[in-house]
């Protein structure tokens, strides 16, 4: 599976040790950047390259870090068709994969260390969409676009 990172200045460090985590368990990475610490890079900016991404297919999954995950997560549901979650612990991670499809996740390098990280990424990817009953909430969130302008479908 090919998965798009993004972060800010701030979260560097975490990306790239979760790009690390995922490669050697045999993800393709694809690093939207930030890429300095030393240069301050707006939240939006990456989570948006992101979402683009997941949106157009250039990437099936998302990962994305700000300093709590809030700022970014936003920024990516902005675009049609994404549905990016905060997660601060691996049962969110697992279940917003379950019940609201999620294509994206997204934490705060502020928030939560490595390994916990490392737990959250790992049954993000490892959960499936149970569609059934969520199918139809999943529509739902689809439709709310559509009545907005958007007009991405799954």
């Amino acid at each position: 599976m090919k998965v798009g990172f993004g972060c800010d200045h701030v979260a560097i460090e975490l990306k790239n040790i979760l790009m690390e985590h995922l490669t050697e368990k045999g993800y393709e990475c694809v690093d939207y950047g930030a890429f300095d610490p030393t240069v301050k890079v707006n939240y939006p900016e990456p989570g948006l390259k992101v979402a683009e991404a997941v949106m157009r297919g250039d990437v099936e999954k998302g990962v994305l870090i700000c300093g709590t995950g809030i700022g970014i997560s936003l920024a990516a549901n902005k675009v049609p068709g994404i549905r990016a979650a905060v997660c601060s612990e691996p049962y969110s991670a697992r279940l917003t994969v379950q019940h609201n499809n999620a294509n994206i996740i997204a934490m705060g390098a502020r928030v939560v260390g490595s390994e916990l990280a490392k737990m959250i990424v790992d049954e993000f990817f490892a959960a499936e969409y149970e569609g059934g009953r969520h199918a139809v909430r999943v529509a739902m969130l689809a439709d709310i676009e559509e009545k907005y302008g958007a007009k991405w479908h799954e």
